[in-house]
């Protein structure tokens, strides 16, 4: 408990704090929070501070699109959410520049399934998470490949899907196989790229349309559409053919 109290409060601040701001930079967007730590109910004005993000998540699906219902453990839980309040950034080591937030207030975005602090906000669940977490970022509703896109030096790969047949006949996908996971497939989003320390973005070397080979389990899986994507680091991709 005393963890994730030291987390969320070096995420946030309350009223009586303010979060640092770059001079000329806007302020992040406040937001109420009624939460419990460590058993003390805290009502008061919240800001992310730095570079963390405050999610609503995802409501949990209760039922697979088969129709079928889950109940208890079964039920599936989201790494989704929509942007309810972001910091303002954080700062370059070397030069003192500000990195720019990759997202704004409103937008959907996917994150890691390890990834953020989760709290309860206004009775429901919400998470902080860093910029760097986020894998896609998305417009209106629902994830589609279209209104998908991704942040910084990441790249999302719809990844090939090599099956293979036993002598019996039964077909085993490749992400079924024993210590086996896609690690080739078609470039499907860019990102801008990295900003270097003098405040340029440094363009990633990769195209849609692209084949790459990257290194093996260096991708975050992502579904969408039915489809199964890897959102992979420029340094990760070994190729492209």
């Amino acid at each position: 408990m005393a963890k994730i109290l030291s987390i969320v409060t070096t995420a946030i601040s309350l009223s009586a704090c303010h979060a640092f701001v770059a001079p000329g930079s806007v302020r992040a967007n406040d937001v109420r929070l009624s939460a419990k730590l460590e058993g003390r109910d805290i009502d008061g004005v919240v800001t992310p501070t730095n570079n963390f993000i405050l999610v609503k998540l995802a409501p949990v699906e209760d039922e697979t699109e088969g129709g079928i219902l889950l109940t208890g453990s079964a039920k599936i839980k989201k790494t989704e959410g929509t942007v309810i309040s972001v910091g303002p950034g954080k700062t370059h080591q070397e030069s003192g520049l500000l990195f720019p937030m990759p997202v704004e207030t409103g937008e959907g975005v996917v994150y890691g399934k390890y990834d953020g602090t989760e709290l309860d906000y206004e009775g429901e669940k919400h998470t902080l998470i860093r910029d760097d977490d986020v894998l896609v970022k998305f417009s209106g509703d629902k994830l589609t490949l279209e209104s998908a896109d991704v942040v910084s030096d990441n790249v999302l790969v719809k990844v090939e899907d090599n099956e293979e047949e036993t002598a019996s006949g039964l077909v085993i996908a490749a992400t079924a196989k024993k210590g086996s996971k896609p690690s080739t497939g078609e470039v499907a989003k860019v990102g801008p790229g990295k900003m270097a320390s003098n405040g340029e973005i440094m363009t990633v070397d990769i195209g849609v349309g692209d084949m790459v080979k990257f290194r093996d389990f260096a991708g975050n899986e992502v579904s969408i559409e039915g489809g199964e994507f890897a959102v992979v680091k420029m340094t990760d991709i070994l190729a492209k053919f």
